[in-house]
């Protein structure tokens, strides 16, 4: 490996495990809340056969438990670490024993706190990485350009703290290649090889995206250029500045120096007479006025030139020959300016290397990389929100491709998952799932659901932020569920209503547009019998958001669980020397914000 420092201690496997069976002991009693669908709120009755707890209750007390947390962090830390210690998971004070209905929301809030994946205490720090993986050395060059805005704010978050995490792996494990899956517009892979200066592929299964993202590299690479013209241009016209300034300078004090010797000339002459001044004297302050004049012209010359050696950590950014000396400059130490000359040659011509090549292809865990690139060589591979079961196969194609050295994966869609213990009733032919990837949660045959799945993609941190729950939104969809049941007969349709809401001017519009939407007579139902049923669930629309928020709550719990069974899986591989998990983003900015990240044994 390029850097020498130890790389940051990570929990060991058996650690792993621990956790997990605690994580699981929480979530067997905790999961029915997360698998219950928003759409069968009322139909069947959710509320009534999951809380023993009137929605006030629960929304008071998420409310306090969120502003003690606020309020005293370190007290709060303080419980957690002892519930942990004595079992967190002592159920029978959050569920009732005989009905399983939630009966204390205080511990739940702390329970599903504890099993969230920083308190867990199995997350590698950033910054500590990225000065492991540093070590002594200095960053990159590119680092101390300035970054292209070509990106709206949360993809601007992400690419740049993951390209910069990206950097640092390969210039720790001396590599140039990247590979990134699923690379969509191709906004981290062209950042990567412009800023960077990596030989990127990156691989998406949309055509439609490959020619985007080409067309996107295209335009940037020339925005890339027109900035490195302004660069060139600035630097230019501050060393110029800077020559003048100093040319200046030494003209004031030469010209001062000059003075005093002749005024020190004179003062030994007052003591004679004219007559009596050597030829040899005079000879001599001649000669001392010439070599003062001598160094008048020839220094500024000088000090230009090492004006611009002082300047390297910016002019060697420019191509060769983009700040040339005049040629009535003498330059006293060509050496050093050939020196200067030949590194920056050797950075134009690793620049004009990087290459960014966006290639379409469906991967699985089973393809087949040397038919897809020709020139495969050691390299990274990354992702960044790699959708459902990308990511897992991300992971093991790294684990059975010897020229992978690392990976760095950043997950998302986990309701896009393939569950091998989900509708087991069903004959399948797929080897390979998205979950379970661990041997422990294999052995358990641990199945989440899809519900849940889709509810570890809700934004805990956003909530918290204020950025609220679509509450009406939801209650909507919710009775116009209970009308379709009631009015059609149908208690399950192919269909989906989609993002009508936003159009509608009231409920009586929604449910219009809805029923007409999913192919239903909506002629069929006057309007006062859909008032009705609005009317009807008004009073009750406190339960489904307050059952919202207990599934906003308990999020995290599984989306530990799916990075837990990732990071294990990863741990049981032999020739794997350093794995983790990572938070790299802002959760408000972005909420699935952590990467998997793992390093092979070196050969």
């Amino acid at each position: 490996m390029a850097a020498s420092c130890p790389l940051p201690v990570t929990p060991d496997l058996p650690t792993l495990r621990a956790k997990l069976q605690g994580l699981l002991q929480f979530l067997r009693d905790a999961l029915p809340i997360s698998n219950a669908h928003t759409v069968d709120f009322y139909t069947e009755s959710v509320w009534e056969e999951l809380v023993d707890l009137t929605p006030e209750t629960v929304l008071t007390a998420l409310r306090k438990s969120a502003s003690e947390a606020e309020a005293r962090p370190s007290e709060t830390r303080r419980l957690v670490e002892a519930e942990g210690e004595a079992g967190v998971t002592d159920f029978p004070k959050i569920f009732c024993e005989t009905s399983q209905k939630l009966v204390s929301v205080e511990a739940f809030a702390l329970a599903a706190k504890y099993y969230s994946i920083q308190n867990l205490g199995i997350c590698t720090p950033f910054e500590q990485l990225l000065v492991a993986l540093r070590g002594n050395q200095n960053q990159r060059i590119g680092e101390t350009q300035k970054a292209v805005e070509f990106m709206n704010m949360k993809k601007s978050h992400e690419v740049q703290a993951m390209s910069e995490l990206i950097s640092s792996i390969a210039d720790y494990c001396g590599i140039k290649q990247v590979i990134d899956l699923g690379s969509g517009k191709g906004y981290l892979s062209s950042f990567l090889s412009l800023k960077y200066g990596f030989k990127v592929y990156g691989i998406d299964s949309s055509n439609t995206n490959t020619h985007g993202a080409e067309e996107r590299n295209r335009k940037l690479k020339k925005h890339w250029k027109l900035c490195h013209a302004q660069s060139r241009l600035d630097v230019n016209g501050l060393a110029l500045k800077m020559a003048k300034e100093r040319k200046v300078q030494k003209e004031v004090k030469n010209k001062a120096d000059i003075e005093e010797a002749f005024n020190s000339s004179l003062t030994n002459q007052e003591k004679m007479s004219t007559s009596d001044i050597s030829p040899d004297f005079s000879g001599s302050v001649i000669s001392n006025i010439r070599n003062q004049m001598q160094t008048l012209h020839s220094q500024p010359h000088q000090e230009e030139n090492l004006c611009f050696e002082n300047s390297f950590s910016l002019i060697n950014l420019l191509p060769i020959n983009a700040v040339e000396p005049t040629s009535s400059q003498q330059i006293p130490n060509r050496e050093t300016f050939e020196a200067n000359k030949e590194r920056r040659k050797m950075t134009s011509k690793s620049s004009e290397s990087n290459v960014y090549s966006p290639l379409t292809s469906f991967i699985t865990a089973d393809s087949e990389l040397h038919d897809i690139i020709k020139d495969l060589e050691d390299c990274l591979m990354v992702g960044l929100h790699t959708c459902g079961d990308l990511a897992p196969n991300t992971l093991r194609i790294f684990t059975s491709k010897s020229e992978i050295k690392g990976v760095c994966s950043v997950g998302c869609c986990y309701h896009l998952l393939s569950e091998e213990f989900e509708n087991q009733h069903k004959e399948r032919t797929q080897e390979k799932w998205g979950f379970p990837m661990c041997h422990y949660l294999k052995e358990e045959r641990w199945c989440c659901g899809r519900n849940a799945r889709m509810s570890a993609c809700l934004a805990l941190e956003r909530v918290a932020a204020g950025q609220g729950l679509p509450t009406e939104s939801l209650f909507y969809r919710a009775v116009l569920q209970d009308i379709i049941k009631d009015c059609y007969g149908i208690t399950k349709c192919d269909r989906h209503v989609g993002k009508i809401y936003s159009k509608c001017s009231s409920f009586l519009d929604y449910v219009r547009r809805s029923l007409k939407k999913l192919g239903l007579d909506e002629s069929k139902l006057p309007e006062k019998i859909i008032m009705n049923y609005y009317e009807k669930y008004k009073p009750r629309m406190n339960e489904l958001e307050a059952f919202n928020m207990l599934k906003v709550v308990l999020a995290p719990c599984i989306e530990t669980l799916i990075l837990l069974d990732r990071l294990c899986y990863l741990k049981e591989q032999e020739d794997i020397v350093w794995s983790a998990l990572v938070k790299l983003f802002d959760p408000v900015k972005s909420p699935r914000c952590y990467a998997v990240i793992a390093l092979k044994k070196q050969q």
